[in-house]
């Protein structure tokens, strides 16, 4: 299952998204990752949770090469329960205009793999257009 978090910069997402994954590792048993732009909520996160910061990986530039990324950790984990991923528009060089095509390869890989993401956009519904929004969860 894909779930979204969105809202404009500011309304509380990322917060939001490390309370979830603080909450879910105490009664997980497999593992958590949280994927992030920077390393700068390391100490926000309990220290089960695998943090990935993209800083060190500039060189996946578009959703191609990040999907490829998720592939890689997935492959290196086959515990994995839940990939959060913060603001995905800040990672790469994603625009709203790629994020139908991301949202339903996520799903994908989701059913394939039996994992939730939950991912955070700084965006309206409004403003994402060609998402087919039945098949996510809202969690805002």
């Amino acid at each position: 299952m894909v779930k979204l978090l969105i809202g404009h910069k500011g309304t509380g997402k990322t917060k939001q998204m490390i309370a979830l994954a603080n909450e879910q590792v105490e009664h997980s048993d497999g593992s958590i990752i949280f994927i992030n732009k920077n390393a700068r909520l390391t100490y926000d996160l309990k220290y089960r949770i695998r943090v990935v910061c993209m800083e060190d990986f500039e060189h996946i530039t578009n959703a191609d090469e990040y999907i490829g990324f998720l592939y890689g950790i997935i492959s290196s984990d086959h515990d994995i329960e839940t990939i959060y991923i913060d603001s995905i528009l800040k990672h790469a060089d994603f625009s709203l205009g790629d994020i139908p095509e991301f949202l339903e390869r996520l799903s994908d890989i989701s059913k394939n793999y039996g994992m939730d993401f939950v991912v955070s956009l700084s965006a309206e519904k409004e403003e994402m257009i060609g998402v087919d929004f039945s098949q996510y969860e809202f969690l805002n």
